[in-house]
């Protein structure tokens, strides 16, 4: 019978993440104490937000007995990219349905995928948004038989629960905890897991989707909490996977700083976010922060202006 122990082991996971604290002239004129959790430094490959995603599935699909599984995402996919490698070390077989028409030349991201096996089909747009229906999920059956599905970027209950346990490796109480906000996942299961009532917390939007607030609302309809969250939707960048000029320097100052890479799909935007907050005077002083890294260090790949520190 698997458990978690056995898998994190086979999978060679350095775990719980350490907490770094992050020591700035602004820090201390503000009087506000920010704390990062390292996901990043779980796994070279199988890191971040993507394995405490992953964790509960993959133990489930193995307990099951599925040798097979199956998920979606794109030519740049963090979650892919980790399904992949993690089904290869598990001597699973993987499957991967792309969004768009395969690329003249793949990218890193798909290379990668390929080299681990996981078999690659890749979609139109348009057949992309069906992903989800019966009929779609029938016709991936007929071709590939039977596996195990997860569903894009592992946004499932089974995933919330892996996200939730984070805030069990915590050996202190902070008075805001931030996160990335892609499809909502870990703000959901954090808030939904935590027991802390003092503790609030604030997700930043990769993206430009406003429905992310009420995304969230509607995962919690059916859970008992009262914790106070909000999602700031002022650092976007004007779109997923976008840059700026300023974002890349402060990405490159902050590991020249503080010897943490960040890249600028995610991690980058919620610590520049945060920092911009701390010298507008949001947070009072005395305030505890912690930023939660979640990992996608292989997306800095994309970003040539970008070094890789890894």
């Amino acid at each position: 019978m698997a458990d978690i122990q056995a898998l994190q082991q086979q999978l060679q996971l350095q775990l719980p993440s350490p907490v770094t604290e992050i020591h700035t002239p602004l820090l201390e004129l503000r009087g506000v104490q920010l704390f990062i959790k390292r996901d990043e430094l779980i796994h070279p490959v199988v890191q971040g937000n993507k394995w405490r995603k992953l964790k509960y599935n993959l133990l489930h699909a193995i307990e099951q007995g599925y040798t097979k599984i199956l998920s979606f995402g794109g030519a740049y996919s963090n979650h892919l990219h980790a399904l992949a490698r993690a089904c290869q070390i598990c001597e699973l077989d993987s499957i991967g349905i792309v969004r768009g028409e395969k690329p003249a030349t793949p990218s890193p991201t798909l290379m990668d995928i390929t080299n681990w096996g996981m078999q690659l089909e890749y979609i139109s747009r348009i057949d992309y948004r069906h992903k989800n229906t019966d009929e779609f999920i029938e016709a991936l059956h007929r071709k590939f038989g039977d596996f195990y599905m997860i569903p894009e970027g592992g946004d499932n209950s089974l995933a919330r629960k892996g996200c939730g346990e984070l805030l069990d490796e915590l050996d202190t109480c902070y008075d805001t905890i931030c996160c990335e906000v892609g499809s909502g996942t870990m703000l959901s299961a954090l808030i939904e897991y935590n027991r802390n009532p003092d503790t609030q917390f604030l997700g930043f939007a990769v993206l430009k989707n406003r429905q992310l607030d009420d995304t969230i609302s509607h995962s919690l309809v059916n859970t008992n909490h009262s914790t106070r969250w909000s999602i700031n939707h002022d650092y976007s960048f004007n779109g997923f996977a976008r840059t700026t000029t300023a974002l890349n320097q402060f990405i490159t100052d902050f590991y020249h700083q503080h010897k943490i890479q960040l890249e600028p799909v995610y991690s980058g935007k919620m610590l520049y976010g945060i920092m911009e907050l701390i010298q507008q005077g949001h947070f009072k002083p005395g305030t505890r922060i912690l930023a939660i890294h979640g990992g996608g260090l292989q997306g800095l790949r994309g970003y040539p202006a970008l070094s890789v520190k890894r």
